[in-house]
């Protein structure tokens, strides 16, 4: 997947996590949690699983400027990875981001 793509990706879907596997059934400990955490705010997703094409994860690292995976986007905006994801649901945050979608 090429940069052209995530970009295309991110800004048709109004919530996409980057992630290793699927919402059903994540390969990390990390993208599970970031995929409860979404869950927990009752919100409509997509997911993408970086695993799938080779070239995924280098391109998204370099279109998100950030070194880990899962990665999410709220209406193309670049949120974060699992650790942001986590802080801001604990203060409210990502709630009131979801609820504007």
């Amino acid at each position: 997947m090429n940069k052209e793509r995530i970009h295309q990706i991110v800004t048709e879907q109004p919530v996409v996590l980057f992630m290793k596997g699927t919402k059903l059934f994540p390969n990390c400990g990390f993208s599970g949690r970031a995929v409860q955490v979404l869950k927990a705010c009752e919100t409509e997703f997509v997911t993408v699983n970086v695993l799938a094409e080779e070239d995924t994860v280098p391109e998204l690292r370099d279109y998100a400027d950030w070194p880990t995976i899962p990665v999410l986007y709220i209406k193309g905006e670049f949120i974060g990875g699992c650790d942001i994801m986590t802080e801001m649901y604990q203060a409210g945050e990502l709630q009131q981001k979801l609820a504007a979608v």
